[in-house]
């Protein structure tokens, strides 16, 4: 017959329970937390190990040989450059030349005044000095040095323009807008109008020269190819005369245009006299 066993089923070996049963339960959650940590630590360091490869923590600095190397071929460039520059016959000015001045400005003029050496290295031109030298010469407005490597110095030079003539002892000074006399010469140019001013003596930079060019540079090209003579006692007081004796008041140079306009009405009518010296208010007279 089967045997029946009455009272608590036991439990298998090593399963105990309460106090016996203590030093074999799970780890806490603090001790998993602080194992993956140190797990999360070590698979950092191991892949950057990783990409930074082997020898990564080794030093890249150039090495010696290297640096030494660089700074002599550094040294030479800078020598056969030097040398190119100061040095060599390479670079040298082997001609000049003249532009813009025409029969105005005598190329062989501006070479004498401008006096640039050959054989002189270009780096070693002094343009501005150049220039300064040749604008000397009376006839010369302004004037613009460069240089043209390897070898040619460029002298570019704006003749003066006359304007005026003035009498002078022995024929006429040739004006132009700034009072400079250009050159003088033995009878009066066609197409030049005669320039008195006061004092007739100051040209350069008399402002009464200026309003005298400035007025006929204002004036409609029919008038002012009639224009004979121009007289400025200052800069607000300008006539002309015209080749017919007819006489032009313009006074100042200011609302010019608007006067130039008034002049060219005016002049359908043949009178003695015009004057457009007050703008808006032009007369004629005879």
């Amino acid at each position: 017959m089967a045997k029946t066993v009455s009272g608590r089923p036991r439990r298998p070996p090593g399963l105990g329970t309460g106090a016996a049963a203590k030093g074999s339960r799970a780890p806490s959650a603090q001790t998993r937390a602080g194992a993956a940590g140190r797990t999360g630590r070590l698979a950092g360091l191991f892949v950057t190990a990783r990409r930074r490869g082997p020898g990564a923590g080794r030093s890249r600095r150039r090495p010696p040989g290297k640096a030494l190397l660089f700074a002599v071929v550094g040294g030479a460039i800078v020598a056969a450059m030097a040398w190119a520059l100061l040095g060599s016959q390479l670079l040298v000015v082997r001609s000049v030349q003249v532009a813009g001045g025409g029969r105005a400005v005598p190329a062989a003029q501006v070479l004498a005044a401008a006096h640039v050496a050959h054989g002189t290295p270009l780096i070693r031109v002094n343009t501005g000095a150049i220039a300064r030298q040749v604008e000397r010469l009376r006839q010369v407005q302004s004037v613009q040095v460069s240089k043209d490597w390897p070898s040619t110095v460029v002298i570019t030079v704006t003749p003066r323009t006359p304007v005026f003539a003035v009498r002078v002892a022995g024929g006429y000074a040739l004006v132009d807008r700034f009072g400079v006399s250009i050159r003088d010469v033995a009878s009066q140019p066609a197409g030049l109008p005669l320039l008195n001013v006061s004092p007739a003596a100051a040209l350069g930079g008399n402002p009464a020269v200026r309003a005298a060019a400035v007025v006929l540079t204002e004036l409609p090209p029919q008038i002012a190819r009639k224009v004979r003579d121009v007289s400025a006692t200052s800069s607000s007081d300008v006539s002309l005369t015209l080749a017919n004796g007819s006489v032009v008041v313009w006074g100042s140079t200011a609302q010019a245009k608007q006067k130039a306009k008034e002049l060219t009405v005016l002049m359908h009518r043949h009178a003695r006299s015009y004057d457009v010296s007050g703008s808006g208010t032009a007369v004629t007279q005879g």
